[in-house]
Formats: C-alpha cells, sequence, structure tokens
C-alpha cells in the first residue's frame, strides 16, 4: 500500500471514529496478525502510525 492511501484511509478511520480510531486500527492488525496475514497486519500497524500522527497534529 502506498503512503498516500495508507494516510487517506487513516484521514477517514479518524474522521469516522475520533480518538477511537487508532483502537479501531490496533484492533485489524491482531486481528490480521492473528490469522496468519503479515502483510495485512502490517498495513494497519501503518494506519495505526498515521493516526497517532493525525492525533499529535491535531492536538496542538
Amino acid at each position: 500500500m502506498n503512503v498516500i492511501k495508507t494516510i487517506e484511509i487513516a484521514r477517514a478511520l479518524y474522521q469516522a471514529h475520533g480518538d477511537k480510531a487508532e483502537l479501531e486500527a490496533a484492533q485489524r492488525e491482531r486481528k490480521y496478525k492473528s490469522a496468519g496475514n503479515q502483510d495485512e497486519a502490517q498495513r494497519w500497524r501503518s494506519i495505526r502510525g498515521s493516526i497517532r500522527q493525525l492525533r499529535g497534529a491535531n492536538q496542538s
């Protein structure tokens, strides 16, 4: 997944879930990791990181 798509997904999740968006991404990451889908788990880890950056930018 490219960086732009990752940021778009992160932004959409943050707009939909607010401060709970990072939790949502973490849950999806765990789901894919436990299912053995490491590629999808990594995507959600990246999305989670982008959400964390968005939250930091919005708290300033």
